[in-house]
């Protein structure tokens, strides 16, 4: 009968030393350190391994220990043709989950409100009355804002964009850009102050960036046309309800810069620094068939373009080139995979994470997300989301980091 007669080498000793370690051997501080980095899904569910764990949560100290992560990976906050927000998709784990916390302080939330901008850990609604509610998905955490005492009534509202910060505590802003082209004008609230400022008129600039534009003041006019197949299509843009104020913030040399896209399909450059506005050429043609939207990524304003040409369809990513004044592709979907849109008569609604974008296709025939990776120029398909044997169907998307820090 063989006996090994090896010595345990120091790793091996090492090794057993650390596998009779205990998490219960950490004081507190070391503790909620540890519980910071872990993902958000995963701490929740650990929160049931002992009540130490789960005190975790409410102290300030594991709160303050959170927010010095510097990132997480982003959760999409999914929105149902019902309004319907409950059911978010986690990146981390690749799953859909539902929201237990979320309770806005609405008789019927879903339909008085929806979300309309997000950033950090908070998600801004817009209520049917036209005041704001922001909120911490994860905790359900909510705060209403004051009322606007703007006379918007005659005023359309063409974008919402929100913004955190994070310095002792987190605080965030939210800008509403309002009037018709070339009239314009923006209000911001900021949450260090808890009110509104005042409204501040745009002026339009001529630059390198409007000199190309074909837009003209009366650029939202309706233009209706004759599609290849023969049927009668206006040439405004027609988008789902929760991204009607579709729209993203940039910083930009120091700048802040919100962008949005007019009635018309053109996308509207807003200086908040500088107080002006411009408008960047059109992509296609306005009597093209196609559906676009503008996403935010790596701070840079990016646009997805579905579009229909000969028979074909192609759904790309374009950035803006300001030395060369001009568009630039950066990503394009396979033409396998875009061609099964062909004829659908598709609308894409686009939210921007990272260096991803999540990509919302619905037809009457068909609905699709896709998650598109710039990085690597991938395009993939998320599996289908079942909650109770039923499969949900989604028009559009927010995204958020998941922070049980981020507080209202």
């Amino acid at each position: 009968m063989e006996h090994s007669l090896k010595r345990k080498s120091p790793e091996n000793e090492d090794f057993l030393h650390l596998n009779g370690f205990s998490l219960d051997d950490l004081n507190e501080d070391l503790l909620e350190r540890v519980l910071s980095w872990l993902p958000t899904s995963s701490f929740f569910r650990l929160t049931s391994v002992c009540k130490r764990w789960k005190s975790a949560a409410a102290s300030v100290s594991f709160k303050l220990a959170c927010s010095h992560i510097p990132s997480r990976d982003p959760w999409f906050l999914m929105v149902s043709p019902s309004l319907n927000q409950s059911i978010v998709f986690d990146t981390a784990e690749n799953s859909w989950k539902k929201l237990n916390h979320l309770r806005l302080p609405l008789e019927d939330s879903n339909i008085n409100c929806m979300p309309v901008a997000a950033s950090g850990g908070l998600v801004c609604y817009r209520k049917l009355s036209g005041n704001f509610i922001v909120c911490n998905p994860v905790t359900g955490s909510c705060s209403e804002l004051p009322p606007l005492h703007f006379p918007s009534e005659n005023q359309p509202l063409n974008a919402v964009v929100m913004s955190t910060t994070f310095r002792d505590q987190i605080s965030y802003k939210i800008v509403l850009v309002f009037g018709e082209l070339p009239n314009l004008l923006f209000k911001v609230y900021d949450s260090s102050s808890c009110c509104w400022e005042d409204e501040t008129a745009l002026r339009r600039e001529v630059d390198d960036n409007s000199i190309d534009c074909d837009s003209t003041d009366d650029d939202d006019n309706v233009v209706y046309f004759l599609s290849k197949a023969g049927t009668v299509v206006a040439s405004s843009m027609q988008r789902s309800p929760s991204k009607q104020y579709s729209s993203v913030i940039t910083t930009k040399d120091g700048e802040e810069m919100v962008y949005f896209l007019s009635s018309s399909g053109t996308v509207v450059a807003c200086n908040l620094t500088s107080k002006g506005f411009f408008e960047y050429p059109r992509l296609l043609p306005v009597f093209s068939e196609y559906s676009i939207d503008i996403v935010e990524c790596g701070g840079e304003m990016l646009v997805v373009l579905l579009s229909e040409f000969l028979e074909s369809t192609s759904l790309r990513v374009w950035k803006y080139d300001d030395t060369n004044r001009c568009w630039q592709q950066i990503a394009v979907m396979a033409a396998a995979m875009s061609q099964e849109w062909y004829g659908k008569k598709a609308d894409i609604n686009c939210v921007g994470a990272g260096h991803q974008i999540l990509i919302c296709l619905n037809s009457p025939q068909l609905c699709t997300y896709v998650l598109c990776d710039l990085v690597t120029n991938t395009w993939t398909e998320l599996p289908k989301c079942c909650m109770n044997g039923e499969v949900m169907e989604f028009m559009s998307a927010f995204s958020f980091e998941p922070r049980i820090e981020a507080c209202v």
